[in-house]
């Protein structure tokens, strides 16, 4: 067995808080190490290595089922829990940081940033983001989700030679107040409901009083808060004009991480307390699931079909992740542990597929090539190995076979349509989503089309730089591999399923 004793003789009994310690110490020492440096490699070296200490507890601790085998003291002063689904989630916040903070340096839309500053915030928005996933109470997860999305609003707003940055985070504050307002009033619902802001109190009070008023206007206002987070139809309109305002590198956070947030919040909240408690009754508990089976259903359509209307490339894949959205969004409307394992296997999936679409994007900008679909024309010929890797990740969020795309949706799309071998009530869900990836491979095929088929109007070829090349070459692989072996890391969202639903 793998010995652990090294995180608990360096973290004692803030153990369960030792990824997120490591990142903070970096966010406080990146200002210090840029101005010491003046070099943007030093703190770009820094910062990754900040990331990889941090994972390497993480991985330490999960390899070891921390402490002993299992999880039964992991936790900081009943307000945080590592466990298995922690774990898991938190290697996919830093698999999203180490991609952007290794792109950054070499983006030529974060050269005039205060680059000691903007990694500073991207340690502290991860910092945030763990916080969701190993918190056990509600002041706690909302504490997380707004670390999370005020050093957000801020990395959009450092692109400031883009004047469409300046909206796009005006947009996004105003709305992210909004969200804010919406989800603490929800949160205060329920403590006044259960008279807790734990979790697990709250969950078994329910289980005895069963459904409310104040529990039910607490779903509502949680669930548009935590809509406004994930970008669901029709919390969505932030999404397009940010992502397409901000750096490229910073959208690829937004879009495979900071939407995340909402999602492990909304696990935690909705399926600890109405799955594993039966916090309501079984009639009230088919009601909240048809609400978020028609928010699932309505997001991948909206987003599917606005999608194909856009010229903007940064713009279509900002529609295309609130259609992702959707398909996640199942797994609130199944609300089973396969449906959950599913999901988080997806979530990962998600971060190789759309984050390699965007490290194209930002690769390209980098060397002088234009936001439009039409920019992309005759790209095969100028940068072969681009031009493959973005035909891959496009094929992967359509689902086509052998790609890790289709595998995700494969366990995804089948949770909604059997449970156990029994065939469930949400086979028509499982059917629209199939519809909807149908709809998506048609603008999808549209960028492919003007990459391999249009002829542009040079035929110079690009060179792309190497920490762009490092990252998309990390995404294939990523894509290839769990597309073939989906078990590589479907066994460990499994666990981590197991793990928050109690099984």
């Amino acid at each position: 067995m793998v010995d652990y004793s090294i995180v608990t003789t360096i973290f004692g009994e803030f153990t369960p808080l030792a990824p997120m310690i490591v990142l903070i110490i970096g966010a406080l020492v990146m200002p210090a190490v840029f101005f010491a440096t003046k070099r943007k490699d030093v703190v770009t070296i820094v910062t990754l290595a900040v990331i990889l200490i941090s994972v390497f507890f993480n991985v330490l601790m999960m390899a070891t089922g921390y402490p002993g085998g299992g999880y039964p003291e992991a936790t900081a002063y009943t307000l945080f829990t590592y466990d298995a689904f922690a774990g898991v989630v938190i290697l996919l916040f830093q698999t999203v940081a180490f991609l952007t903070a290794l792109v950054t340096v070499s983006s030529s839309e974060t050269t005039r940033m205060h680059y000691g500053a903007f990694n500073s915030l991207l340690l502290a928005a991860v910092v945030g983001m763990m916080f969701v996933a190993t918190a056990n109470d509600l002041i706690t997860i909302f504490l997380g989700v707004e670390l999370a999305s005020i050093t957000s609003y801020v990395l959009v707003a450092m692109k400031r030679s883009d004047p469409r940055a300046a909206e796009a985070a005006v947009k996004y504050v105003i709305i992210g107040g909004m969200s804010t307002a919406l989800t603490l009033y929800g949160m205060s619902m329920l403590y006044g409901a259960t008279g807790s802001t734990s979790i697990a109190v709250i969950a078994d009070v329910l289980s005895g009083q069963g459904f409310t008023w104040a529990f039910g206007i607490a779903v509502i206002t949680l669930i548009a808060g935590l809509g406004f987070k994930v970008a669901a139809v029709p919390f969505h309109m932030w999404a397009p004009d940010v992502y397409e305002g901000a750096a490229t590198p910073v959208s690829l956070f937004l879009g495979t991480g900071s939407k995340k947030v909402g999602f492990i919040a909304l696990f935690k909240v909705f399926l600890v307390m109405f799955v594993v408690a039966k916090a309501v009754s079984s009639d009230g508990m088919i009601e909240v699931q048809y609400i978020f089976a028609i928010i699932a259903a309505v997001t991948m359509t909206v987003g599917n079909v606005v999608a194909i209307a856009q010229s903007n490339i940064k713009r279509m894949l900002a529609y295309s992740s609130i259609a992702q959205a959707g398909y996640i969004l199942i797994v609130m409307a199944v609300a089973t542990e396969y449906s959950l394992a599913s999901g988080l296997f997806y979530m990962f999936v998600h971060v190789f597929m759309k984050g390699g679409a965007f490290l194209v994007v930002g690769a390209l900008i980098t060397v002088g090539i234009g936001e439009k679909i039409s920019d992309y024309q005759g790209l095969f010929k100028r940068a072969p190995f681009i031009a493959f890797a973005m035909l891959l990740f496009l094929f992967s969020l359509a689902g086509i076979p052998l790609t890790a795309g289709f595998t995700g949706k494969f366990f995804l799309f089948s949770s909604a349509i059997y449970d156990g071998g029994v065939a469930t009530q949400w086979i028509w869900l499982a059917f629209i989503a199939i519809l909807n990836s149908a709809i998506s491979l048609y603008y999808y095929t549209r960028v492919v089309k003007a990459m391999f088929i249009e002829r542009g109007q040079t035929t110079d070829r690009i060179k792309i730089p190497k920490t762009f090349t490092a990252a998309i070459l990390v995404c294939v692989s990523f894509v290839v591999i769990l597309g073939v072996y989906p078990q590589l890391i479907m066994d460990f969202c499994a666990d981590a399923a197991s793990a928050l639903l109690g099984g």
